[in-house]
């Protein structure tokens, strides 16, 4: 899959205000008492119609492109997530991150840091994400599959699998037979 390539000098005045208005939002939601009606409002404001119902975002959060996220039902993040989403990130049903987790779908270039290289970034079905693992640009998490805590995940995990370490390897696949639906 080709990087999308973004250039950031190239940003239209709209699109810097529209950033300018996310991060300010972030800040708001990162300084607003949690599970109050003002924080679900702010996480409403954030994501629009892309925050799934009955999923829980705790804070504080970081990130850019906010508007290029798809979150579903019952998704669980804990805190202190890093989500870079210019190349977008696709979060299905009943995952759950834990802390200090990073979604990273950008990079800069290496010879030109004011353009960003993007891949979409997908976490499929039930999927859980250790403390501290680090998901990068055009991965894709499988079904119920699980990342271990602080591992770098540079290729995909199929469905069940379970992958650890720097950087990420298989070591097992679960029993889907085992999984309560």
């Amino acid at each position: 899959m080709d990087y999308e390539i973004v250039d950031i000098r190239e940003m239209t005045p709209e699109e810097m205000s529209d950033a300018i208005k996310m991060n300010e939002t972030v800040f708001k939601i990162n300084h607003t008492m949690p599970n109050s009606e003002e924080y679900d409002n702010l996480l409403k404001e954030l994501f629009g119609d892309n925050l799934g119902e009955n999923s829980r975002i705790i804070a504080p959060i970081a990130g850019a492109a906010f508007d290029h996220m798809k979150i579903g039902n019952n998704v669980f993040i804990n805190s202190n997530s890093l989500l870079m989403a210019r190349g977008g990130i696709t979060i299905e049903d009943d995952v759950m991150l834990a802390a200090n987790v990073q979604l990273l779908s950008n990079n800069h270039d290496e010879y030109d840091r004011q353009v960003l290289l993007c891949k979409p970034i997908h976490i499929k079905k039930g999927a859980w994400i250790g403390a501290g693992a680090s998901i990068l640009p055009g991965v894709t998490i499988g079904k119920y599959a699980i990342v271990g805590a602080g591992a770098i995940v540079t290729k995909d995990v199929g469905d069940y699998e379970v992958a650890v370490g720097i950087p990420a390897k298989i070591v097992k696949t679960l029993d889907k037979d085992k999984f309560k639906r």
